[in-house]
């Protein structure tokens, strides 16, 4: 898959384990973007302070050596004045509270390091290029499970991009026309029941898919799906 856009992006890869390095590392290069990677929080800091004008966007390990955790975040925060973007890798979260003090903290969301390469991109895109995705200030879930939509008496499959609170990400080379409605179906890794809600498309790309946005779904569900996004996700993997 090739970027959106024509802009060419600089992301900041932080983690010490090279496979999860070497393979975003990899699916960024081959876009035609920048990935800049480090091994330590040390690293992570004084590359931070010292390119962070070049920098869109980072994807940080928690559980870095010597100093990682919320701390890691935190120190970030005092370097960018809240300005870039982060992204933290899911499995390095390691307690409920840390979800809480990252949210207070204003990261964009989690992916998941174990992401097959194919799915890298489409997950970081939505934070690359924020304007072609027209994305809410909540926290995203990078998944790829099954989702059924829609339109009148047709219905589409497809796999989702990622989860919010009040909406999904699809993918399809095929998307909707923005501010299409649509009925979608979906279920949560685990639960024993569907989530139905009536949606709307709030933005649509053909190169990656689309947004939909939930204006109708039931009680039970919109608890199911916050849950999801707010539980911490140690070991959640992708398929």
């Amino acid at each position: 898959m090739t970027n959106v856009g024509a802009t060419h992006k600089t992301v900041l890869i932080a983690d010490d384990t090279p496979v999860v390095r070497d393979r975003f590392k990899s699916a960024l290069e081959h876009a035609g973007h920048r990935a800049y990677i480090v091994r330590s929080a040390a690293e992570l800091l004084a590359r931070v302070r010292a390119d962070l004008s070049e920098i869109d966007l980072v994807v940080v390990d928690l559980g870095l050596p010597h100093a990682g955790g919320v701390g890691l975040v935190r120190a970030i925060r005092k370097l960018d004045g809240g300005r870039l973007p982060i992204l933290v890798f899911s499995g390095t979260i390691t307690a409920a509270a840390e979800v809480r003090d990252l949210a207070d903290l204003g990261i964009a969301g989690y992916v998941n390091e174990y992401s097959a390469a194919q799915h890298i991109l489409p997950s970081l895109a939505p934070h690359l290029f924020p304007d072609s995705f027209n994305r809410r200030n909540s926290p995203r879930v990078v998944l790829g499970i099954p989702v059924a939509y829609r339109v009148a008496n047709t219905i589409a499959t497809a796999a989702t991009l990622n989860l919010a609170k009040n909406g999904v990400a699809i993918r399809t080379m095929s998307p909707l026309d923005f501010s299409a409605r649509a009925r979608v179906r979906f279920r949560l890794p685990n639960a024993t029941q569907d989530v139905d809600a009536d949606a709307r498309v709030r933005w649509s790309d053909r190169r990656v898919g689309m947004g939909l946005e939930f204006e109708r779904i039931d009680a039970a569900d919109q608890w199911a799906v916050e849950a999801f996004v707010d539980t911490p996700f140690v070991n959640r993997h992708e398929d």
